[in-house]
């Protein structure tokens, strides 16, 4: 028999599997609430900056604040769809999918994180070629711009301090503007180095630390993601703590097929076929896999689906 009660309250005893009310009353598993906000002002800042910063690497032939530029660029596209997949996921399911929308969050994390290594390439191959081909920059301007960059990335940064350690495209997004502001920190120092000395070449060096600095944080996104999109257990869950949990109920004999996934990076779901206590009543059955849906609950997963079995009728799958 199946149960699928994914409302979760406590006194919710719904076991005919069509419990799609999505009402997930434990807000701390739910997509952060301010999130919305902080994304939306994000984007508008960054957006502003990398125009600032693009007709200044222009006007001031800076190989390192083009490389910045197409960072910040690439941050705030990032943000975008971080956002976008943030509206998607809080959409309701349909009769075709049926879990909703919630693994945008999963795509817009392994696409931002594509998008990156692109912007990588192009731009190291470059800076590569300025550092042996070094052109006059404009150390000062290169600086001053910089400077402000700082200010805004930390400034950003602080939006989704509150939040980054319940979603991915939250910690994401964090990381990224905190990167930044380091990033900018170098360029305003190459811009003052330029200034007092004339080493031009030192541009091509800064663009390619930059790049290094956001290759490192680009890969855990991308295996990060892309082990989500696999359906792999994720991070924060510890699998023989869950078999632990799962068998420590009272009632539960033993257990077999326990699948753990992500569901979006802030949802986590499992399945399990669990073998009770055939001594038991029917109603003392089902309290039991209700209480091992409490528990699970406490340790990131909002999904549980438990499929109940009896030792009288035995499991002919080799899995068993």
């Amino acid at each position: 028999m199946h149960t699928h009660d994914h409302g979760h309250s406590h006194h919710n005893h719904d076991h005919s599997g069509h419990d799609h009310g999505h009402h997930h009353g434990h807000h701390h598993h739910a997509v952060p609430a301010n999130a919305g906000t902080a994304f939306l002002v994000g984007i508008a800042l960054n957006g502003l900056y990398v125009v600032i910063q693009a007709a200044t690497g222009l006007y001031s032939h800076s190989m390192a604040m083009l490389a910045d530029a197409g960072h910040n660029l690439s941050d705030v596209a990032a943000l975008a769809l971080s956002f976008w997949a943030l509206s998607w996921a809080k959409k309701k399911s349909t009769a075709s999918f049926t879990y909703g929308y919630k693994k945008t969050t999963i795509l817009a994390a392994l696409t931002n994180a594509v998008v990156l290594l692109v912007t990588i390439g192009v731009l190291g191959y470059e800076s590569v070629a300025r550092i042996f081909a070094p052109q006059p920059v404009e150390g000062g301007t290169v600086a001053i711009v910089a400077a402000i960059g700082i200010v805004i990335n930390l400034g950003s940064a602080m939006l989704f301090f509150r939040d980054k350690d319940h979603d991915l495209n939250t910690k994401g997004a964090f990381l990224h503007l905190l990167t930044d502001a380091l990033v900018s920190l170098a360029v305003v120092v190459a811009g003052i180095i330029i200034k007092f000395t004339g080493w031009y070449w030192i541009d091509g060096v800064i663009s390619l630390v930059v790049l290094l600095v956001i290759l490192g944080g680009t890969w855990s996104l991308l295996t990060g993601s892309l082990k989500m999109s696999l359906d792999a257990v994720p991070d924060n869950i510890a699998l023989p703590k869950i078999e632990k949990i799962i068998l420590g109920v009272k009632g539960v004999e033993s257990m077999h097929h326990l699948h753990v996934w992500a569901m979006s990076t802030t949802e986590n779901a499992l399945t399990t076929h669990v073998v009770v206590d055939d001594a038991l009543a029917f109603e003392r059955k089902l309290h039991v896999i209700h209480d091992i849906k409490h528990q699970l609950l406490h340790h990131n997963i909002t999904h549980a689906t438990i499929e109940m079995e009896s030792v009288a009728l035995p499991c002919h799958d080799a899995a068993c």
